[in-house]
C-alpha cells in the first residue's frame, strides 16, 4: 500500500482565528488531528514594520479604499518556504472548479493568500502567485472564507479524510453532474413516501434511477454542466426527452 504524505496547506492572512477555528472542527478538524494534513494561519501582520503593524496604504492613482502592501506579504510569503502552488483569492479571479480541487488534491503543499480591502498590490501577484481564483461572482470582505471553502474541497478529496471513499466520489459535480437526491428513514414522512426503486433491494435499478435523477437536476439547477458530461446514448436520449417536454421525465418519487 503507497504511503500517502500528509498534505501542508499554509494560508496568509489578517485574522488568522477565522482559519483557525474552521480547521479544528468537523471532517477538516478530523484529518488534522489524524495528522493528514495541517493548515497553518500566518498573520500577515507580524511581518510588518513601525508600531502599529499597518499593511496597507492608499492607491496610486487615487480611488477608494486601502490596498495591501507588497512588502509584509513577500516577508510572509518567504518565511513559508517553498510550496507546490501558489494561489491569491480574490474576487477577480477565474472560477474554482470542482476540477481545480481534484489536481490540488495531488499536490504535497500549497500556500493560499487572503486577499482584503481593495485588494493586494499586483506586483505580489505577478512575483509570488502561480493561479488567482474565486469562488463566486459576488465580493467578500475577504478571502478567508475563500480559502477555507477551496482548502475543504481539496481535503475531502485525500485519501482517508471521508473515510468512505466512495462518498468523494459520488458527491456532486463528480462526473459532470449534480448530485442525485438523498432519503433515510423514515421510509414515509408526513405523506410523503421514498421512492419505491429506492428499497427494492435491486442495485441496478437504483443506479439507473440515480443517474437520471443527476441528469434530470443539473438540467434543472445547472444546465451548464451537461456540456462536458459523460453521458451514455441511453442518457442522452433522456436529456432529449428532458429538453422537448416529452412525458419520459419523472417525478423524484417515481422509479426509471
Amino acid at each position: 500500500m503507497t504511503e500517502v504524505r500528509p498534505r501542508r496547506y499554509a494560508v496568509l492572512t489578517l485574522f488568522p482565528s477565522v482559519i483557525d477555528a474552521y480547521a479544528g472542527v468537523g471532517v477538516i478538524g478530523r484529518a488534522v488531528r489524524d495528522g493528514l494534513a495541517s493548515i497553518r494561519a500566518q498573520d500577515i501582520r507580524q511581518f510588518a514594520d513601525g508600531p502599529y503593524r499597518a499593511v496597507d496604504d492608499v492607491p496610486f492613482g487615487g480611488g477608494a479604499g486601502m490596498v495591501l502592501q507588497p512588502e509584509p506579504i513577500a516577508r510572509a510569503i518567504e518565511a513559508v518556504g517553498p510550496v507546490q502552488r501558489r494561489v491569491l483569492l480574490a474576487a477577480g479571479g477565474r472560477p474554482f472548479r470542482q476540477a481545480d480541487a481534484e489536481a490540488w488534491a495531488r499536490l504535497d503543499s500549497m500556500l493560499f493568500l487572503c486577499g482584503r480591502y481593495e485588494g493586494v498590490d499586483a506586483r505580489i501577484e505577478a512575483t509570488y502567485m502561480d493561479d488567482v481564483v474565486s469562488i463566486g461572482d459576488y465580493v467578500l470582505s475577504g478571502g478567508e472564507l475563500p480559502a477555507l471553502v477551496v482548502i475543504d474541497a481539496i481535503m475531502r478529496l485525500l485519501p482517508g479524510v471521508l473515510g468512505n471513499e466512495e462518498s468523494a466520489v459520488e458527491e456532486s459535480y463528480h462526473g459532470g453532474l449534480l448530485e442525485f437526491p438523498h432519503y433515510t428513514r423514515p421510509a414515509e414522512w408526513r405523506g410523503r413516501a421514498v421512492p419505491p426503486v429506492l428499497l427494492s433491494g435491486h442495485h441496478g435499478r437504483v443506479a439507473a434511477w440515480r443517474r437520471q435523477r443527476a441528469i434530470a437536476r443539473t438540467f434543472a439547477l445547472r444546465p451548464d454542466l451537461l456540456a462536458s458530461a459523460e453521458l451514455t446514448v441511453a442518457e442522452r436520449e433522456f436529456l432529449l426527452a428532458l429538453k422537448t417536454g416529452r412525458s419520459t421525465e419523472k417525478s423524484e418519487e417515481s422509479e426509471p
